[in-house]
C-alpha cells in the first residue's frame, strides 16, 4: 500500500475513542502520518500487519493507538495480572521512549496498567512490581522478557498471564534480528497464544525479517509507505526533508574538522556517532576538554546502569552533544536534533540510514554529515545505489586549529587518557577489518601512521594487524610511556603497587630455568598431520610429473599389489596385469614392486 494520504484522526474509517483523540490533541498531533493512516484501520479490523516506512515517520503511534482500541473493545475486561498486549523493541532507550508515549494515553484509561521491562534494572524488583501493580501492557527488550518467563519459582507465572494476549508488536524488527535476538524471539513466541494480532514494524525489510513475517504472522497485510513526492519506483529510506552531506578528509585532519564544526554550532543539538565503545570513551573525553560551553554526554552499549539516565537528560536539553555508538541509531526519538555527525561510517549500509533518521523526524528539517577518508569516497556512490540515499559534498572547513598536540599533552598528563586512546585505536582497526562493505573499507589500504596521528597516540600499540609493518611517517614521543601516571591518585597507587609486585616476581625468577609446558601428544600429532596435508596440497597445486592418465594407472598397479599380498592373484597374474595396464609399462614411472609396497 503506497502513497496513502494523511488526514485528521476523525477521517479514519474506524472511529477512535474520544479519550484517545483527547490525548492526541494534548500531544499536538492533529493529523495522521501516512504510516498511521495506513496501519491503524487494518490493525483495528483484526489483521496482522507487516509495515515498512522510512525512519521518523510516526510508527510508534501506528501501533500504540490500535493496542488501546483493541483492548477497549474486549468483551471481558482484563484483570490486573492478565497481559493484553506486548511490545518488544531492541534497545532499552527505545523501550523507555515507547513506554513514555504509551503513558500519555494510559493516564486517560486507569483500568489499564503498563509495565516496562528492560536491562540495567533489578529483575527481582520487576517481578515484585508486576505482582503488585500488574501489567496489562508490557513494553520490553527481548532478553529481559525471555528471562521473566523463567521466574515461576519467584511467583510469576508469565506463561499463564499471557494466555489473554490480544496484540504482539515487534518494533524495529530488522534490528531485533541484527542484534542476535532471534533465539529469544522464537522462545517468546512459543509462550504466546496463536490467536492474536501481530504487528511487525521496521524501516528496512531484510530476508531475516521476511522469515519472521512467515513464522510469526498469519496472512499479514504488507504496508509499505513512502514519502510524498517520492516516485513509486524509488525505495528511498531517508526522510525527504533531510539534508545529507559528506566530507572527505585525511585521518589526521578528521578530529580537527569535527571540533571546528562543533565549536561553530554550539547552540544546536548534535548526535556524534563512532564505531566502537572505546572510541566513544576516548573522543568523548577529548571533546569535553576542547569544546567549552556545551553540555557533552556519552552513551554506548557497555554502559549498564547510566544509559537510561543519560538518555533522559539529553532528551530534555535544548542544545548539546551526545557522543554515541549505534545503540542510539534505531527508533530513538530525541526532540529537535539539528545535526547527525558520523565520525566513523557504520559497519553496514542500513545502519547509515537509521543514524541519519535521528534528525528530520515527522516533518521537521534536519542535516547529517559523514566524514570519509580519501580511499572511502566510493562509499558515496554505493549509498546512492544501494540505499537510494544521495549525498552532497561539504568542503573542508578553513582555518581549523591543530588540536592534536593538546590531545597528546592530555595523554602525557593522565594515563587514563593515554590508555583510552590506545584502546580506541585498537578497537577502531578491529572494527574496520570486520566492515561489511570490505571492497571499499579495506584494512590493507589504511594509512596506519596518519590514523595513529589522528588518534594523537604517543606510540604505536602492539597488535596483530600491525605486526611486521614499518611506520616511518609516525614519530613516537620520546617518553617512556610506562612512567605516565594516572591523575586519579587511587588508581596510580594501585598501579605502582602492581608494578612493584611484578618487579619482585621478576627478581625472584631470575636465574631459574623457564618451564615450557609441553603440548599434549595428541595435539602434536594433529599438528604434524595438518602440516603433512598442507605440504601434499601444495605439491598437488604446483603440479606433479605424473600425468592424470599415468596416476590412474599407478593406482591400478597399487590395487594389483594389494590383491597379490592377500593371495587373490598369483605373481604371474600380477606381472601380466602390470604389463597390460594401458600403454604404459612398469618402466614408465620407474616404480618397482618394492616401491609399491612402501606406498601401501
Amino acid at each position: 500500500m503506497e502513497h496513502v494520504t494523511e488526514g485528521s484522526w476523525e477521517s479514519l474509517p474506524v472511529s477512535l475513542h474520544p479519550r484517545v483523540l483527547g490525548a492526541l490533541r494534548e500531544l499536538g498531533f492533529p493529523y495522521m502520518t501516512p504510516v498511521q493512516s495506513a496501519t491503524i484501520p487494518l490493525f483495528m479490523r483484526n489483521k496482522d500487519v507487516a509495515a515498512e516506512a522510512v525512519t521518523g515517520s510516526g510508527k510508534t503511534l501506528a501501533f500504540v493507538i490500535p493496542i488501546l482500541e483493541i483492548l477497549l473493545r474486549r468483551e471481558e475486561k482484563l484483570k490486573k495480572s492478565q497481559v493484553g498486549a506486548i511490545i518488544i523493541t531492541p534497545t532499552r532507550e527505545l523501550a523507555i521512549q515507547i513506554d513514555e508515549v504509551l503513558s500519555h494515553f494510559t493516564k486517560h484509561f486507569p483500568q489499564f496498567s503498563q509495565i516496562l521491562w528492560i536491562g540495567g534494572r533489578n529483575p527481582g524488583e520487576d517481578v515484585e512490581r508486576f505482582k503488585q501493580q500488574g501489567g496489562n501492557i508490557i513494553v520490553a527488550t527481548p532478553g529481559r522478557l525471555e528471562d521473566m518467563f523463567r521466574r515461576k519459582t519467584e511467583g510469576l507465572d508469565l506463561a499463564g498471564c499471557v494466555r489473554s494476549l490480544d496484540v504482539l508488536v515487534l518494533d524495529e524488527a530488522d534490528r531485533l534480528l541484527d542484534m542476535g535476538f532471534e533465539a529469544s524471539i522464537n522462545t517468546i513466541l512459543e509462550f504466546l497464544p496463536k490467536q492474536r494480532r501481530t504487528g511487525l514494524f521496521s524501516a528496512t525489510q531484510t530476508q531475516e525479517v521476511e522469515n519472521l513475517v512467515r513464522a510469526g504472522l498469519r496472512n499479514p497485510v504488507r504496508v509499505s509507505v513512502k514519502e510524498k513526492g517520492v516516485a513509486a519506483s524509488s525505495i528511498q529510506k531517508t526522510p525527504s526533508r533531510l539534508e545529507n552531506y559528506y566530507m572527505v578528509c585525511k585521518a589526521d585532519e578528521k578530529f580537527n574538522q569535527l571540533v571546528h564544526f562543533l565549536r561553530n554550532h554550539k547552540q544546536e543539538k548534535h548526535l556524534v556517532f563512532f564505531s566502537t565503545c572505546a572510541c566513544v570513551e576516548y573522543y568523548g573525553k577529548a571533546l569535553e576538554a576542547l569544546v567549552k560551553g556545551v553540555e557533552i554526554m556519552c552513551i554506548h552499549g557497555k554502559m549498564k546502569y547510566k544509559r537510561n539516565k543519560i538518555f533522559m537528560e539529553f532528551r530534555k536539553l535544548q542544545s548539546g552533544i551526545l557522543v554515541c555508538t549505534d545503540v542510539m541509531a534505531r527508533g530513538i526519538d530525541i526532540p529537535e536534533v539539528n545535526w547527525v555527525l558520523q565520525y566513523d561510517p557504520p559497519s553496514n549500509a542500513s545502519a547509515f540510514v537509521h543514524r541519519c533518521g535521528r534528525t528530520a523526524r515527522i516533518g521537521h528539517g534536519g542535516s547529517a554529515l559523514v566524514f570519509l577518508l580519501p580511499m572511502e569516497e566510493s562509499y558515496i556512490n554505493f549509498l546512492a545505489i544501494n540505499q537510494k540515499c544521495p549525498l552532497q559534498e561539504m568542503k573542508l572547513q578553513r582555518n581549523t586549529a591543530d588540536l592534536l598536540p593538546k590531545l597528546k599533552s592530555m595523554a602525557l598528563a593522565d594515563r587514563a587518557v593515554f590508555e583510552k586512546g590506545m584502546k580506541a585505536f585498537v578497537s577502531y582497526v578491529q572494527a574496520y577489518a570486520k566492515h561489511e562493505c570490505n571492497l571499499i573499507f579495506r584494512l590493507k589500504d589504511l594509512d596506519f601512521a596518519s590514523l595513529a596521528q589522528g588518534f594523537a597516540l604517543l606510540r604505536m600499540p602492539k597488535m596483530p594487524e600491525l605486526r611486521g609493518k614499518q611506520f616511518p611517517d609516525f614519530v613516537p614521543v620520546d617518553v617512556n610511556t610506562d612512567t605516565i601516571p594516572f591523575k586519579d591518585k587511587t588508581r596510580e597507587k594501585q598501579r605502582q603497587k602492581l608494578l612493584e609486585q611484578q618487579r619482585r616476581e621478576k627478581t625472584e625468577n631470575e636465574g631459574r630455568r623457564k618451564f615450557i609446558k609441553n603440548k599434549a601428544w595428541s595435539k602434536q600429532k594433529a599438528k604434524k598431520e595438518k602440516k603433512k596435508k598442507m605440504n601434499e596440497k601444495r605439491k598437488r597445486e604446483e603440479g606433479s610429473d605424473i600425468e592424470d592418465e599415468d596416476m590412474e594407472e599407478l593406482l591400478n598397479d597399487t590395487r594389483l599389489l594389494k590383491k597379490l599380498k592377500k593371495g587373490k592373484i598369483t605373481e604371474e597374474e600380477f606381472e601380466k596385469g602390470l604389463l597390460t595396464t594401458g600403454k604404459r609399462t612398469i618402466k614408465t614411472v620407474d616404480l618397482g614392486i618394492s616401491d609399491l609396497e612402501d606406498d601401501c
